[in-house]
């Protein structure tokens, strides 16, 4: 089985889609769109009909570049108010052979969080922290082991149903079926993950432009989250308050001429512009990015403490992502901010080499394991589509020798 997928992740800025195959635990982006998006403010969808154009444009450009109709989407959900409750259960094995499957762990998960979900919340996902077996604890993956008993200790996470339909409905709304939801922070975690994050406790920052969200991970599972009202958006309010500019100028000038860190900056490289009182004036690098620091700075200090408010455990690491991660002369600010274990994420997976793409990237990985640990075949692509995909192939004449050639091979090739 192709196993293909694609995600949806919606911002307040942008909204992020990728298409992509796992091949031999390999994640290979067939393609990929980060465009523009109205509709949602601070994470949530505030306008639905705005939101259903910025989706509809989003998912025709990945449909003009696969020449297919995409049907199916994993898509990321709001985790404002979400909740994290430690759970247990236990089924009997009622198999011949006494072997446990991905079906019998299936129904442990789903023993552990029955009538145990507020009825005003939806449950995101169960992350088992172990198995027992017939009473012997410590058990990471069950399967194939022959028991009478099974059962699990997990983390079940839920966030207010609204968070959840307002999502689907939306996606619905453009024929798209959602097929698996998760948090923005899941997806971050399994797209940068490393031995040392799966075990020990991290963090990871990721720096929107409404929003900053703050997540612990204890040996890869999310143990917390938190959403903070702050993100890029507010160097643009900055900038707008300083030189009186309007909001759309401000971010212009923010990511085309700005730099992080003002030790890179040059006082004699300016920028000039009216202002909205029809002033002319000539903006100065080193000036406008002292204003994008200071503010930077800020976030980070905010973001760190709510992480230590979020555990009682010592973090080892912590990785910033999101797309006010990709400023120039970002890694010397946060070098400067912090001596310890943090560090900028490096998302450089061919198709979406950018730290933006880290949550739609991560949750196409997530979906996979997931799918594999509790015994699943799925792929989001029916066999008509893979054909379709075939067909394009051939209509491109594209030469075997050529690298988009040998991309296509290698992707469709038995």
């Amino acid at each position: 089985m192709k196993k293909i997928y694609t995600s949806v992740d919606l911002g307040s800025d942008t909204i992020k889609i990728v298409t992509a195959e796992i091949y031999k635990n390999r994640c290979n982006v067939l393609a990929s769109t980060s465009l523009k998006c109205e509709g949602i403010k601070n994470g949530l969808i505030v306008d639905g009909a705005k939101a259903i154009v910025s989706v509809k444009e989003a998912i025709a450009s990945i449909e003009r570049i696969l020449s297919i109709k995409i049907k199916n989407v994993i898509a990321s959900v709001p985790c404002n108010n979400a909740e994290f409750s430690l759970v247990d259960g236990y089924i009997n094995i009622t198999n011949e052979d006494g072997l446990v499957t991905g079906n019998d762990v299936i129904k442990c998960l789903k023993a552990c969080v029955y009538n145990k979900i507020d009825e005003t919340h939806e449950l995101i996902t169960t992350n088992p922290i172990e198995f027992s077996i017939d009473g012997e604890t410590g058990i990471k993956d069950p399967k194939g082991i022959k028991c009478e008993r099974l059962g699990v200790k997990a983390i079940m996470i839920t966030t207010p149903k609204k968070n959840v339909y307002s999502v689907i409905s939306l996606l619905e709304a453009v024929g798209l079926k959602v097929i698996d939801i998760t948090f923005n922070s899941i997806g971050d975690y399994y797209e940068i993950r490393n031995k040392e994050m799966d075990s020990t406790v991290s963090g990871i920052i990721n720096i929107g432009s409404d929003t900053t969200t703050v997540s612990v991970f204890n040996k890869g599972i999310l143990m917390n989250t938190k959403v903070l009202n702050i993100g890029s958006k507010n160097i643009d309010k900055d900038i707008t308050y300083v030189y009186k500019l309007n909001l759309r100028d401000s971010q212009k000038l923010k990511e085309n001429f700005a730099i992080a860190h003002k030790r890179f900056a040059q006082v004699n490289e300016t920028f000039d512009i009216i202002n909205n009182v029809g002033d002319k004036l000539k903006i100065n690098q080193y000036e406008v990015s002292e204003i994008c620091m200071d503010r930077l700075i800020e976030i980070l200090k905010i973001a760190k403490n709510e992480i230590k408010d979020l555990t009682n455990k010592e973090i080892s690491y912590i990785i910033i992502t999101g797309g006010a991660s990709e400023f120039s002369g970002f890694n010397t600010l946060l070098n400067e901010f912090s001596s310890r274990n943090i560090a900028i994420a490096d998302v450089n997976t061919i198709g979406v080499r950018k730290n933006r793409f880290s949550s739609s990237l991560g949750m196409i990985k997530y979906f996979n394991k997931k799918s594999e640990f509790r015994g699943r075949e799925y792929s989001m692509f029916d066999e008509e589509q893979i054909n379709e995909l075939v067909s394009t192939k051939k209509k491109s004449n594209l030469s075997n020798d050529s690298f988009v050639g040998k991309v296509f091979g290698y992707f469709f090739d038995n």
